[in-house]
């Protein structure tokens, strides 16, 4: 990270430095993150885990990319995108005022232009699955409570991200596409609360299976 430092006059003549800029270097975003609040203006997009710690913010700067090789990938998140990142990524700093966190390019989960995470579109290998419904009956036809319900861990495809990136800097699209419904691992991914219900995303390796009846 690189920082230029400005002097400015303090108490008995110390000097306190404020940062005039920071330039993320790499693969490295820095987000000016989203403050925390029971909820946003559509009152959706907390974690279900909410109050812990923001996922949401603003990309203000970013790195130079990646190499691979002689190439050099260029980040794919551009200034100003406002982004939904994992929820213990990047470094923690003060600027201008403001929280921020530096973190991978990869840390960012996908980039979301309104409130609903239903209109989120992942990036890389990720991908958004509408949870289904836990079921009220078990197969005997007694009811569970509330608490008793299995955690569902199927679901329906919404979108997709481009693929992950290849050695020589190419992506691979996936084989999940939108609209199909599948098996993923019980604890995989970062889970939301939308306006239509319970969403997820998740990497594609995290995907068991692709349903079909």
């Amino acid at each position: 990270i690189r920082v230029e430092p400005r002097c400015c006059s303090g108490e008995a003549g110390r000097c306190s430095l404020q940062y005039t800029s920071v330039k993320p270097l790499g693969d490295r975003v820095l987000v000016k993150t989203k403050t925390t609040e029971d909820k946003t203006a559509g009152g959706i997009l907390l974690p279900t885990t909410a109050q812990s710690r923001p996922q949401a913010g603003e990309v203000v700067a970013v790195g130079e990319g990646r190499s691979l090789g002689s190439n050099v990938v260029e980040i794919s998140v551009p200034v100003g995108a406002k982004v939904i990142y994992s929820k213990y990524a990047g470094t923690e700093l003060e600027f201008n005022d403001t929280t921020h966190l530096i973190m991978k390019e990869d840390d960012i989960i996908g980039i979301l232009d309104t409130d609903d995470v239903k209109d989120l579109k992942p990036l890389s290998d990720r991908i958004l699955i509408k949870v289904a419904e836990s079921e009220e009956e078990t197969a005997g036809g007694l009811l569970l409570t509330q608490a008793s319900k299995e955690k569902p861990s199927v679901g329906t495809v919404v979108a997709v991200g481009p693929g992950p990136l290849g050695d020589d800097g190419s992506r691979t699209p996936l084989s999940i596409t939108p609209g199909s419904s599948v098996l993923y691992s019980k604890y995989a991914g970062s889970e939301f609360k939308g306006s239509e219900g319970e969403y997820i995303v998740l990497r594609s390796s995290d995907v068991i299976a692709v349903l079909s009846s």
